[in-house]
């Protein structure tokens, strides 16, 4: 299990250094290195900065604050991503586009935020936006709701690591657990 978990981590850290060379070296070729240098320079102070103010004030961060706006900014990410896909299948011809007469979206509106005029688009954001939602409530339920709807505790955060179950003592004239007979 320990060998899967490094190779998945080293798969994951390899796939990603392999896209930001080939994204690097084509930007070295549209603008010349001097620029792609400085940009590299530039993203390593930030992140740098981003360590150590992370790693010094790690006892003051409000985590849950910053676990919910994280996941809000994921959430606008996977509604913009799912316009823009279906925009490029509607390109493509994949999918049809039924333009929505009575709405009028500016253009810029398509470019930054993967808006357009049509139905297929606001319903695969819809769709998407759904099901995380309905998963937010859904696991509410689960956890919460349900529970109390039947009269017993609901799931709360552990305060401590949960005990080991004793073993039953074995019959009288048999091995130990762990021994060999």
């Amino acid at each position: 299990m320990l060998l899967g978990l490094a190779l998945l981590g080293f798969t994951s850290v390899y796939r990603e250094g392999f896209e930001i060379v080939i994204f690097l070296q084509n930007l070295r070729q549209l603008y010349g290195s001097s620029v792609v240098l400085e940009g590299v320079a530039i993203g390593l102070l930030f992140t740098t900065a981003a360590g150590v103010l992370t790693f010094a004030l790690h006892q003051r961060l409000p985590y849950k604050r910053l676990l919910i706006i994280t996941g809000v900014m994921l959430l606008f990410v996977l509604v913009v991503s799912v316009g823009e896909q279906v925009n490029e299948m509607q390109l493509a011809g994949w999918i049809g586009t039924s333009e929505i007469t009575w709405l009028q979206i500016p253009g810029w509106m398509g470019t930054w935020f993967s808006l357009f005029n049509n139905w297929e688009t606001f319903i695969g954001q819809a769709l998407a936006l759904l099901l995380v939602v309905g998963s937010y409530f859904a696991a509410q339920y689960v956890r919460v709701w349900r529970p109390r709807k039947r009269g017993l505790a609901a799931a709360s955060i552990a305060h401590a690591p949960p005990e080991r179950p004793t073993e039953p003592a074995a019959p009288a004239g048999a091995p130990a657990l762990g021994t060999l007979a």
